[in-house]
């Protein structure tokens, strides 16, 4: 009698369990589907740090051939910084509501290291040809440095927006050329003293071996030269991963916690110390100054960041003049789209751009969810139902 009660008590127990999961694995096994930004209130990323985010941006280099050219380098400084933009593509809307092309120099020593006078041209940013063999794309984006007789021509590409506050961006991307030069991906906040300036890298040496990349949370060192251990990662990719010559997409995720890498999904490097906590710039470059870090490019030699595309789920601030979505603006209206039945912020349509299969185009992942946005947590919805289920059936003495 006991042992077909306990039978029983289990077949009891096992089937308010699976009634539980049949009500849930609808929810979690449905294939999420393609949408558009209209229809999302937030974005959901995977990860070690999974966190919801505001608004979404992507920029496509891929089918711009109408806009394809790659102009001969200019030869003197004061003509390279002055120069035009190379396309009508960097007059557009699409280019100037997120990016504006730099032309500053370091006339001023920015770094004391350096040896040569660096210029930022207009001209080393532009939409150049795949000529890949197979190519998976007609065009993609270019920014060149090369070495010249008297100076560094180089190039830079800065967010119009300055009040990004926590985001996640990624780059289908690669690094080519000659050593002595740096590509780099980061946020930026500067400052009058070296230890309040606030930034996250991504920085390609191609002086280092093809599969090592560093990633750092700035400053790295202090006015007196000592160098910040913990501030900076100098990582070898993981056996199997594209070297940096190689297409692939690389992500940072800025979140109040930490900064995370990842190339092609895997997580490569993690840096809590001193995270950057204030609005911030995008930065995109390739430069090279003659210094330490960048190491000194032989003379015509040249080195480029091409990319193909570039998305960015972020969080803003009233810094930010991008357009808002919905009416209102500032950080109540940005990261907190909508209030739940019991006035709680919340998020009610939630998307992915990491569950997509197309780039640039988010899913659903679910609707009327109600879902609260924090800087860096994920609501686990589906396990927390299934626990609490498992925990009431506990206390009915079912488990």
């Amino acid at each position: 009698m006991e042992a077909h009660q306990l039978r029983g008590r289990t077949y009891t127990k096992f089937s308010s369990l699976i009634t539980l999961i049949a009500i849930a694995s609808p929810l979690a096994l449905a294939a999420p589907s393609l949408t558009d930004d209209s229809n999302c209130e937030c974005y959901l990323t995977n990860g070690t740090q999974a966190s919801f985010f505001a608004a979404h941006r992507f920029l496509d280099f891929r089918n711009l051939a109408k806009h394809a050219g790659v102009p001969p380098t200019i030869a003197k400084p004061n003509d390279s910084g002055s120069a035009p933009v190379t396309s009508e593509y960097f007059i557009s809307k699409q280019w100037t509501e997120t990016f504006w092309v730099q032309s500053w120099n370091n006339s001023h020593q920015i770094r004391e290291d350096a040896t040569v006078l660096m210029v930022n041209s207009p001209n080393n940013v532009y939409i150049e040809a795949n000529g890949d063999g197979n190519p998976s794309s007609q065009t993609w984006l270019t920014l060149r440095t090369q070495r010249l007789k008297d100076f560094q021509t180089a190039s830079e590409i800065e967010s119009v927006a300055p009040g990004f506050q926590y985001l996640s961006v990624r780059m289908l991307a690669r690094t080519v050329g000659s050593p002595g030069a740096v590509t780099a991906l980061f946020t930026y906040r500067g400052a009058d003293r070296l230890a309040d300036v606030q930034e996250s890298d991504l920085e390609v040496r191609t002086m280092d071996p093809r599969n090592t990349i560093q990633y750092t949370n700035q400053p790295s060192y202090t006015e007196e030269g000592k160098e910040i251990d913990h501030a900076t990662k100098n990582v070898t990719l993981p056996p199997g991963r594209p070297d940096w010559t190689q297409w692939a997409v690389h992500r940072l995720d800025w979140t109040p916690k930490e900064t995370i890498w990842y190339v092609d999904g895997t997580e490569v490097a993690t840096i809590s110390f001193q995270t950057p906590r204030d609005p911030s710039k995008i930065i995109l470059n390739a430069w090279s100054d003659g210094g330490e870090w960048s190491g000194n490019m032989t003379i015509n030699e040249a080195a480029y960041l091409q990319i193909q595309w570039l998305e960015i789920v972020y969080n803003a601030t009233d810094e930010n003049p991008a357009k808002r979505k919905r009416d209102g603006g500032g950080t109540a209206a940005v990261m907190l789209r909508g209030r739940d039945e019991d006035g709680d912020d919340g998020c009610d349509m939630v998307c992915s751009i990491d569950e997509t299969t197309e780039p640039g185009k988010p899913v659903m992942l679910w609707n009327n969810g109600a879902v609260g946005m924090v800087g860096g947590g994920l609501v686990a919805w589906i396990p927390s139902l299934v626990t609490f289920g498992m925990l009431a059936m506990t206390s009915e003495g079912l488990w």
